[in-house]
């Protein structure tokens, strides 16, 4: 277990850029790191290394029919996992990056292990200079809190490594989340979009993009 140290309050400086560059390192050889968003923290995994996406799901005590949530960092990288309709587009435009989690139709490259099953997938598009970066570099990556299943969300590093422990290689530890609840959740199935959880993102706002 290792833990670095990024403040990007001032901006993103070389050495937040070290520490993004050393957690896709890690993602990349199969481990799992610990990494900020505007929302809480998240750990994560390739998408794509089924061996990683297993531990995931055995740090965090998470029942294998939870289906996990995937990070990406532009429109772009979305598109090459997930079949995106006109209220995806709305919503991208109004609030990615932000604190929004979008779950849609998945493509077949997403394994059945991260969506358990499920033939959708939930995408977030982190605010935060680090994740973004760490996504940019090494791909999709899983995109869930750095807790216990059940625990409550970590806010900052030192709750993450409490629940989690050795199970992690590689903390990047920025300094307490800015908006400290976690993302909404919107499900669109067949054009229609319905609020799974309301998060830092009202149903009103979310209700005003869809309907205009």
């Amino acid at each position: 277990m290792k833990m670095v140290k990024c403040d990007c309050t001032n901006g993103f400086d070389r050495i937040c850029e070290e520490a993004a560059a050393e957690a896709a390192e890690e993602i990349a050889a199969g481990n799992l790191v610990v990494y900020p968003t505007e929302t809480v923290y998240g750990i994560g995994a390739d998408v794509f290394n089924e061996v990683a996406v297993k531990n995931l799901y055995m740090a965090k005590n998470r029942p294998f029919d939870m289906a996990l949530s995937v990070a990406v960092s532009d429109k772009n990288m979305m598109e090459s996992i997930a079949v995106l309709d006109e209220n995806a587009d709305k919503l991208i435009k109004a609030f990615l990056p932000g604190p929004l989690t979008i779950i849609i139709e998945k493509k077949p490259e997403i394994p059945d292990m991260v969506t358990a099953m499920s033939k959708k997938v939930g995408i977030r598009m982190p605010d935060h200079p680090v994740a973004m970066e760490i996504v940019k570099r090494s791909g999709p990556i899983i995109a869930t809190s750095a807790n216990l299943h059940s625990h409550p969300d970590a806010t900052d590093i030192d709750s993450a490594v409490r629940d989690l422990g050795q199970t992690v290689s590689l903390y990047v530890d920025s300094g307490p989340s800015k908006l400290k609840k976690p993302s909404t959740i919107v499900w669109i199935m067949n054009g229609e979009v319905e609020i799974v959880r309301q998060g830092a993102i009202s149903v009103k706002d979310i209700e005003e993009i869809i309907n205009a």
